[in-house]
């Protein structure tokens, strides 16, 4: 996959087929959508092509407004590459490109630079200075362009419209299993194992801790099953988020426990995917009633694991 950063530095492609959006999760909703344009794309010997920025709009347009993500931007500019896009356009989205007014868009960016032949959009796409722009101007538009346009619906899972908003939301009230139907994977977090207090460890569950990333969607605290993948390998576990109130105030970490494994993880870097929840943070009075609940937290995962073998992979 080409990769542009600059509008300068394109250079016209053979009968480009472009969609455009920030594509927060790669959910199944944007696969979809690019699933759309490389059809059509390899059907016309054109180019497969998706315009995102960099960073997010809402940093721009609302910096006091909280906003956390599903995929950084390196890991979704190589889910697009290995999705079987051609050209990916990310683009430094500031003020002045904020301040476009939807007919400069569509026709310096889309018409006269990018030359695009056909586009591909959700049926809510909203484009140009404070999102004036809708799918009837577009359509409008670009009949003045010389492209066409067409309307992708969206995908529904249990009757609901799958969105990044939705995602987030099931994220952070622990639902791993039903965002994972609406983003067609596993929701996952990565990070390096730090020196912890050894609590686990003196329990009789070791565990590697991680930091949790400030700009994520951090799952809610709890219990989850998970898988770990480390060296190309997978791990089942069983993975913490909180702050241990068992042992008083404490940072909010990430802590995963391998199952069957016992691994030298002290700064490695892992990847922690999330299978479903067991149960939320709970208080203990003793650190033996503690290590009775993981034992009992063990158990359950391995069934809960039983059912994710293809899907903690992909």
């Amino acid at each position: 996959m080409n990769l542009i950063r600059r509008l300068p530095d394109y250079t016209p492609k053979p009968y480009p087929v472009l969609t455009i959006g920030n594509f927060d999760g790669l959910h199944r909703g944007h696969q979809q959508l690019l699933d759309t344009v490389i059809k059509t794309a390899r059907a016309k010997d054109g180019t497969a092509m998706v315009l995102t920025f960099d960073p997010h709009p809402l940093r721009v347009l609302s910096p006091t407004t909280p906003l956390r993500l599903l995929i950084s931007m390196e890991e979704k500019l190589a889910r697009l590459q290995d999705f079987g896009i051609d050209e990916t356009l990310c683009l430094p989205f500031d003020p002045a490109f904020a301040a476009l007014a939807p007919e400069a868009f569509v026709s310096r960016i889309l018409h006269d630079t990018l030359r695009v032949r056909e586009l591909f959009v959700g049926e809510q796409f909203a484009f140009g200075a404070k999102r004036a722009g809708r799918l009837p101007d577009l359509v409008r538009l670009s009949a003045q362009g010389g492209f066409m346009v067409h309307a992708v619906p969206p995908v529904t899972v249990d009757g609901e419209i799958v969105s990044s908003t939705r995602i987030r939301t099931l994220i952070q009230q622990g639902q791993v299993r039903e965002a994972a139907a609406c983003l067609g994977r596993l929701y996952e977090l990565k990070g390096r194992v730090l020196h912890g207090e050894q609590r686990g460890q003196s329990l009789g569950w070791p565990t590697a801790n991680l930091r949790l990333p400030p700009e994520r969607v951090i799952p809610g605290d709890g219990v989850y099953a998970a898988v770990t993948l480390w060296k190309e390998r997978v791990y089942d576990s069983v993975a913490y988020i909180g702050t241990r109130p068992t042992f008083g105030p404490g940072e909010r970490l990430l802590e995963v426990y391998l199952l069957d494994e016992q691994a030298a993880l002290y700064g490695e870097e892992i990847c922690v995917r999330f299978v479903d929840r067991l149960r939320g943070d709970m208080v203990f009075e003793t650190g033996a009633e503690l290590s009775a609940q993981i034992s009992l937290d063990v158990r359950q995962a391995r069934e809960a694991l039983k059912a994710v073998p293809t899907m903690a992979l992909e």
